[in-house]
């Protein structure tokens, strides 16, 4: 009995892996098939040049907070910047009211430039006909709306003065976060059109921001406050260049 058992028992244990063999050559396959695919998609996934591109390129490709934009690389400030994908912040320098890139030998002239043959410095640009822009993620900040609304009336006076074309001026209290700046909005809307502005204070021409948000993306802007003269103008424009950068 004991030798005719064991035979019988060996029998069943290599039929057992006779029967397992398919499921092993399939497992193997699989793995095999996995890692070709591994191997495909990392030799195709796209990746973005690390290089800066020239600033005479056309428009580039960058995510700020997930948001798409395309920007003429010369209107970049920061060459570091020059590169298509993702980025935390994009600073922009463009020209009023063509909303083109400055030229390059202007562009750099907020340096003081020493000429060869003397050792005088070249007078800054005028930046009085210049937008500044910046895209950074808006975070954790309310909305610009929402501080309209929530933050800014906790820090104003009590009474506002006539402006141009319409615009109430309301002067931020002193021992505020915004003391020396006005809040400048439209008188019967304030939500069509706001800004903080800076004073002119001795001799230096006030400045103002504005700000706009585009999904998660603020867009900042900075500009002379004697566009406020135009302010209607102003607006417009903005509509129109972030239109450019952010298509649809």
């Amino acid at each position: 009995m004991t030798a005719h058992a064991v035979p019988r028992r060996n029998d069943r244990a290599n039929a057992r892996r006779l029967a397992t063999l398919p499921f092993a050559a399939l497992a193997a396959l699989s793995a095999l098939a996995l890692a070709a695919l591994c191997f495909v998609a990392y030799a195709l996934w796209p990746t973005w040049p690390s290089k800066v591109v020239p600033i005479d390129a056309p428009a580039i490709p960058i995510t700020v907070s997930g948001v798409l934009f395309n920007i003429p690389p010369a209107a970049i400030r920061a060459a570091v910047q020059r590169t298509p994908g993702p980025h935390e912040r994009v600073d922009l320098a463009l020209m009023w009211p063509s909303l083109t890139p400055p030229p390059p030998e202007r562009k750099n002239a907020d340096k003081p430039a020493i000429k060869p043959d003397s050792e005088a410095a070249a007078a800054p640009a005028d930046t009085s006909e210049r937008l500044f822009v910046t895209i950074a993620g808006l975070g954790s900040l309310l909305p610009p709306l929402e501080r309209l609304r929530s933050i800014y009336p906790r820090y104003v006076e009590v009474e506002a003065s006539a402006g141009p074309d319409g615009l109430a001026v309301l002067p931020f209290r002193a021992g505020t976060p915004y003391e020396g700046e006005d809040l400048v909005y439209v008188g019967a809307n304030p939500e069509q059109f706001f800004a903080r502005c800076t004073r002119d204070i001795r001799g230096v021409p006030g400045s103002c921001l504005h700000e706009r948000l585009i999904g998660t993306a603020e867009i900042t802007l900075r500009f002379s406050r004697q566009w406020l003269a135009d302010w209607r103008g102003v607006a417009a424009g903005i509509d129109r260049l972030l239109a450019q950068l952010h298509p649809g």
